[in-house]
């Protein structure tokens, strides 16, 4: 389970990197890198990406979270 969430973090970053690009210049990395924003391969990455941030959730709430 920990591999799991460690993907969904790296995903969430990912993500949130693309979105601050987005936000600054404009620029679609993830759509770029994956052939614009209305591919199939992006809309992947972005419905990880948005599954991921879902996964998340839960850490919100969790007691353990930083510790191993």
């Amino acid at each position: 389970m920990q591999t799991f969430y460690k993907i969904c973090i790296l995903l969430t970053i990912v993500g949130g990197i693309n979105w601050g690009l987005i936000g600054l210049f404009q620029f679609d990395f993830v759509g770029w890198l994956l052939g614009g924003s209305a591919s199939v391969w992006s809309r992947i990455v972005f419905t990880l990406v948005g599954v991921a941030a879902i996964c998340g959730i839960p850490t919100l709430f969790s007691e353990q979270v930083g510790e191993e």
